[in-house]
């Protein structure tokens, strides 16, 4: 009898244990898809909310914005979206696919080269030169966008010799000797090291990407996502974005 008590009082213990896991989180997983140009400080805000939050998992997908924005209008498992600017989200909030975006960081685009600059790429002229294999993001892509914002403003014309789905690709292709210069992200150049080197460009200060994030409606951890959300805007999200590059939003 005392072993049949022994074991039936394991039973409500190990049934105990298991309902305050779930009460603290369980074994739940957020899924987060955000910009290419957001998987540093996104992966440690991560690690920050993981710490936070015992026994949740936080399960990113970094992509271009337009790629995250068409899975999510798919119908794709995600509970957060932040994305590289304001058009890209606006398309999910004009489906009604997102709560209320706020805006928390920004951005502003720099020429990134090889370490030795084998073009001699010194000015945002110099990447219109003949010869120069220039590599941006694709139009449609917040990075494409800023991009030619940037050449409309300047009065120049860039001529791509390719045009990436990320910016993230467009790093890659500087990185990998394919290109002499690449327009990204000044956060993306900063977080390649001396795999690049970056050449200021005083004409993209005025062209400035804002970020937003936003929770999904169709989110099965609402309260969750909520909380990622308010942890990315909120001072201790502000200041791993800053250590990172990223602007005031």
């Amino acid at each position: 009898m005392r072993a049949l008590a022994g074991a039936a009082a394991l039973v409500l213990l190990l049934t105990g244990c298991g309902s305050a896991g779930g009460d603290a989180g369980g074994d739940r997983t957020l899924t987060v898809y955000a910009a290419a140009s957001l998987k540093g400080a996104f992966e440690q805000l991560g690690k920050d909310f993981e710490g936070d939050h015992a026994g949740v998992r936080v399960a990113f997908s970094f992509a271009g914005s337009s790629d995250l924005v068409s899975q999510v209008q798919q119908g794709a498992d995600a509970d957060v979206l932040a994305s590289a600017d304001e058009a890209t989200m606006g398309e999910l909030t004009g489906d009604h696919l997102v709560d209320d975006p706020r805006i928390f960081a920004t951005n502003t685009l720099t020429a990134a080269v090889p370490p030795d600059n084998p073009a001699g790429v010194e000015s945002l002229k110099d990447l219109t030169r003949a010869g120069v294999r220039l590599v941006t993001c694709a139009p449609q892509v917040p990075c494409g966008s800023a991009a030619a914002r940037l050449a409309e403003a300047a009065g120049v014309r860039f001529e791509p010799v390719s045009e990436e789905q990320s910016v993230t690709d467009v790093l890659n292709k500087v990185v990998s000797g394919e290109a002499d210069a690449g327009l990204v992200y000044v956060t993306d150049a900063e977080g390649a090291g001396d795999k690049v080197a970056s050449i200021d460009l005083p004409e993209a200060r005025d062209v400035v990407n804002r970020y937003p994030i936003a929770t999904v409606k169709d989110s099965e951890e609402q309260r969750l996502a909520q909380e990622f959300v308010d942890l990315v805007t909120g001072p201790d999200g502000r200041k791993v974005l800053a250590g990172a590059g990223f602007g005031k939003p």
